[in-house]
């Protein structure tokens, strides 16, 4: 069932492949380790696994943002639209459509909302007319931004600056976004929220998505495809509907077992046992 839903990804357009990359920060600490991917077109894959997992490491290489943290891919290759890209710089995957939104949900504080809205179309020259009808389309995905327009960015709630940090990537009139993290810090209801934007950005705007995320539970309910990570390395691929229903994610990622939910003190043993670690 695995290998003929790989295949049937396979057929789909691939936008984005990673090949078996190592990235190493300060010339010594080794923080990935031969992880290979592919993002297709039109997809909502997720990059899953616990903190210190090699997430971000994995999106900041796509994005060329390592340089800034004294890290370098120092093996593999990474491929966008069948193009080498990892020695490009940051503004030039940018222009080919390649969006990161950091975790943090980075923004101006010192700007308006809508001031920082207008910072994603930096890089357009397309004029003024593709700027408003693109700043009305993220209002329309975010009203709440278009009822905050005019407040100061660093007085809004963390849900709504994530929703900013969003809407500025969609200023940029992205063909995939690098998303970091969209869930931490926020109520389940934002959470919720902010993903099922995600999914409609997806389906009604053709938006690809790569994810990171340590909420397992709600990333596989959206996502398409998931990967997980530990130590730098891929344990473990699928699409999310049969990741959902894997008894090793359940168990250790999920928290649920053949008995039931289990306690913290339980899942953490049960890394001792899982299959990909033995």
């Amino acid at each position: 069932m695995l290998d003929a839903a790989k295949t049937t990804q396979t057929q789909v357009e691939t936008l984005l492949e990673i090949n078996n990359i190592e990235v190493i920060y300060n010339h010594v600490i080794l923080v990935l380790k031969g992880v290979s991917l592919n993002v297709p077109k039109g997809g909502i894959t997720a990059l899953l696994g616990g903190n210190g997992a090699g997430k971000t490491t994995t999106l900041k290489a796509v994005s060329n943002l390592l340089h800034s943290e004294r890290g370098e891919v120092t093996k593999g290759s990474i491929i966008y639209r069948g193009k080498r890209v990892q020695d490009l710089e940051p503004a030039e995957l940018v222009k080919m459509g390649v969006i990161q939104v950091m975790e943090g949900r980075h923004c101006f504080e010192h700007l308006t909302v809508e001031e920082n809205l207008l910072t994603g179309f930096y890089t357009r020259s397309d004029g003024k007319a593709a700027m408003e009808r693109d700043l009305e389309l993220v209002y329309s995905y975010f009203p709440r931004l278009k009822e905050r327009r005019r407040s100061q960015a660093g007085y809004t709630s963390g849900g709504e600056q994530q929703m900013i940090a969003i809407g500025r990537a969609l200023m940029a009139n992205p063909e995939t976004i690098l998303l970091d993290e969209p869930s931490m810090g926020l109520a389940p209801q934002l959470v919720e929220e902010i993903f099922e934007i995600v999914k409609d950005l997806n389906e009604k705007e053709g938006v690809s998505f790569l994810l990171a995320e340590q909420n397992t539970n709600v990333a596989l309910r959206f996502a398409h495809y998931g990967y997980i990570l530990e130590n730098g390395r891929v344990v473990m691929d699928g699409p999310a509907a049969e990741l959902r229903e894997n008894p090793d994610v359940k168990e250790f990622y999920l928290g649920v077992s053949e008995e039931g939910r289990k306690s913290f003190r339980d899942v953490r043993s049960y890394r001792r046992r899982k299959r990909w670690l033995s």
